[in-house]
């Protein structure tokens, strides 16, 4: 008896099988673009701020470490299988050079001009470099240590990440456009 009440309330919430063959006046239009506008601006605006923040507490985790680092040097597990092959100063230095790059990737995400792309392409060239500087110490360890894998690919992947982000964003943001677009070449027809 449930299931069958059940089945009559999802029928109450069917789509309507009749189609409206009026077409939207051109108040109309405008009114539907500008609400589609207004919402694409509000989500990328959210989702550059969510994955801004990511990255943000990434840059924060790296610079604790690296006062760590200063402080009181290889007393991170994760800096101190380097001991043997890499001075203090040079970890402190590739540190701050991730930091430099998820600022470049919170930059490009954030700040909103037609550079915002480069800001995240800089980013990227720079964990590239970064993963180069960690994959050759990691290699010439005697053995491979698979819990340090974020040191050469924690930047790279905010910066692929963030390069993902904002070509969705900027792929919705042309979808908006391309409707106001048609909706002004029906107009001129």
């Amino acid at each position: 008896m449930k299931v069958f009440a059940r089945k009559r309330k999802d029928a109450n919430l069917a789509l309507p099988t009749t189609d409206d063959n009026r077409p939207l006046d051109t108040q109309e239009q405008e009114e539907l673009v500008r609400l589609f506008e207004r919402d694409q601006s509000k989500q990328s605006r959210l989702w550059r701020i969510v994955f801004a923040s990511f990255l943000f507490g990434f840059a924060g985790f790296l610079v604790f470490s690296i006062l760590d680092q200063v402080s009181s040097p290889w007393e991170q597990r994760y800096y101190a299988y380097f001991m043997e092959e890499v001075e203090s100063w040079v970890i402190i230095y590739a540190g701050w050079v991730a930091v430099l790059a998820c600022s470049l990737d919170i930059v490009g995400l954030l700040y909103d001009s037609k550079y915002r792309r480069q800001w995240i392409w800089c980013s990227f060239f720079t964990g590239i470099i970064l993963a180069v500087f960690w994959l050759y110490y990691m290699l010439r360890m005697p053995r491979f240590r698979w819990d340090v894998i974020w040191l050469p690919f924690g930047p790279l992947s905010g910066a692929g990440l963030a390069l993902y982000v904002d070509h969705l964003l900027n792929e919705s943001a042309e979808e908006v456009r391309k409707l106001r677009g048609y909706m002004y070449a029906y107009k001129a027809s």
